[in-house]
């Protein structure tokens, strides 16, 4: 596919529009668990049936019934308080939340089946998400869209978000009637990827959902607590190497520290023999529902639940979609994630004028802010030509605080054109002010996971608990989140270092911060503190 230009759509048009005619609904259909309890599915199916059919699944928390036209306008109006938004989408008046729509893909030759998760609305039972009986529920309800007079045995998983999540533990015991996986942003790591960003507790999002989700008022944030390992967290991480079936894996540069992270890794860790990256930086529910995304989730599903020869597994892996800007952007398809032939190079911090250089400064130098007032440290790189900087950023500093125990760092990087001016792009939660990317760390879970950390890509283990001394240097790495963004001759890469939340909303921050005192950034002599970037080759 050759590059071409398009223009991000406005943030909050979203249309709902009556089930079309031809389609045969039957609602509150009961499948029933072992352990007796009826769980209620609403099943979608064309009125004349040309025979069995590929069954299209989705389990969801949010209501199988839900009314997206309702549902929508009052979300759009909470979030215009806050200035967020939800996107530009089309879909019917039975899609549920982050659903796909039987408007869609019914008249495309498929059975689309929404179920409500147990606990949830129509299902019985005792509601307890990302359960083992919740993964369990899944896998039997496979096998019974499977089993069905009106299925031809082969059922693909659809979504968004949760809808997504839940699919990585339901694949990974691989039950016999899944053939296919279409993951569209999903968290694999709840540790990692939304809970603790770098060791640093989250404080909205997460905490907020999980309270809404049990039907308790989300509690206050609490000061200063030491973050757990993740043996004390259990439950969080998804078995993505028992995943065999083939995935069409959807990964955003703009749902940082939601699903970003753990799509990436998914799709790098995935057992699958079979599959395919869709990578893009706008509104998730925009892209989801968008004409690109339908045909080429349609082609990968036609592939291998309907077994056509359509060309799906010749196709390069991974849709990529560079950034120019909040609304431009560019479009290509290769092979693989990361991008191969990507040139890494090394750009090292000086201090003593907040320069990033391919030198290593000979003389040691420092920089201090402070941890607790909003000071920030901030280094520059000006492009000599037209660069791309696509796949994963790798930060190592060394790093010491006057006061305490522990660090808290927060780090920011920024496109900047020639007049200096900020580039902002679309950030979590439909927020048109956000940067290139993110990264965090928790400077006493700096610890790293030995074999799944890369050159690139640091990991932290989240297995030990390592205090300092004041005064006391450490190195430490900082994984900067998946991106990719094209830069132009006399434009600027800044990279920008902190104690607190650089960039945050209503709906994502950090205020369990464990800073004192100042922070100092050690550079040059013995230091190598530098920023690792990929560049890729257009």
């Amino acid at each position: 596919m050759s590059a071409a230009t398009r223009t991000r759509a406005p943030h909050n048009e979203i249309e709902v529009f009556p089930l079309p005619a031809g389609i045969e609904v039957e609602r509150d259909v009961g499948i029933v668990m072992p352990d007796g309890v009826r769980l209620s599915a609403n099943v979608f199916r064309p009125e004349q049936s040309p025979g069995a059919l590929p069954v299209i699944l989705a389990l969801t928390p949010y209501g199988k019934d839900s009314d997206p036209g309702k549902s929508r306008e009052a979300t759009l109006a909470r979030r215009a308080e806050i200035g967020l938004g939800m996107g530009r989408y089309r879909v019917s008046n039975s899609t549920p939340f982050e659903a796909p729509d039987p408007a869609y893909w019914v008249p495309h030759g498929y059975v689309v089946v929404h179920v409500d998760l147990r606990g949830c609305f129509k299902s019985e039972g005792e509601r307890k998400v990302f359960s083992r009986r919740e993964i369990s529920d899944y896998a039997r309800i496979i096998e019974w869209a499977g089993t069905q007079s009106w299925s031809n045995g082969r059922v693909g998983l659809h979504g968004v978000s949760y809808l997504a999540i839940c699919q990585w533990y339901a694949a990974a015991s691989n039950p016999p009637h899944l053939a296919a996986m279409v993951p569209w942003e999903g968290a694999s790591d709840a540790y990692r990827n939304i809970r603790y960003h770098g060791g640093v507790p989250e404080t909205a999002f997460y905490r907020g959902w999980s309270r809404r989700m049990a039907g308790a008022q989300p509690d206050e944030d609490r000061g200063p607590s030491r973050t757990p390992t993740i043996s004390e967290v259990p439950g969080n991480v998804a078995d993505l190497a028992a995943i065999r079936v083939p995935a069409l894996i959807c990964g955003s540069y703009s749902d940082q520290g939601l699903h970003s992270q753990g799509a990436f890794d998914a799709y790098m860790r995935i057992g699958s023999q079979h599959k395919w990256l869709y990578t893009h930086g706008r509104g998730k529910w925009t892209v989801y529902y968008e004409e690109e995304a339908l045909e080429y989730q349609r082609r990968f599903l036609d592939c291998f639940l309907k077994g056509l020869d359509n060309g799906m597994k010749q196709r390069p892996r991974v849709r990529l979609e560079v950034r120019r800007s909040l609304d431009d952007y560019a479009v290509r398809e290769v092979a693989d994630w990361p991008v191969p032939a990507t040139e890494y190079r090394e750009l090292f911090l000086r201090a003593q004028d907040h320069v990033l250089s391919p030198d290593r400064p000979a003389d040691p130098a420092e920089v201090t802010y402070d941890a607790v007032g909003g000071g920030t440290a901030c280094f520059e790189y000006r492009f000599d030509r037209a660069s791309e900087i696509t796949g994963h950023m790798r930060l190592k500093l060394w790093v010491s605080t006057d006061q305490g125990d522990d660090m808290d760092l927060f780090v920011l990087v920024k496109k900047l054109d020639a007049a200096g001016n900020e580039v902002c792009f679309e950030a979590r939660e439909n927020d048109p002010t956000g940067p290139v990317s993110h990264g965090f760390l928790r400077v006493s879970h700096r610890a790293l996971d030995k074999e799944r950390s890369r050159p690139f890509q640091p990991v932290l283990s989240h297995t030990q608990v390592q205090l300092i001394e004041p005064g006391q240097i450490v190195p430490v790495e900082v994984e900067i989140l998946p991106s990719s963004t094209a830069f132009e001759p006399g434009q600027t890469l800044q990279l920008v270092i902190g104690g607190a939340d650089l960039h945050s909303n209503a709906m994502f921050h950090h205020r369990e911060l464990c800073n004192q005192g100042t922070h100092t950034l050690h550079t040059g002599g013995p230091h190598d503190t530098g920023l690792l970037l990929p560049f890729v080759s257009g």
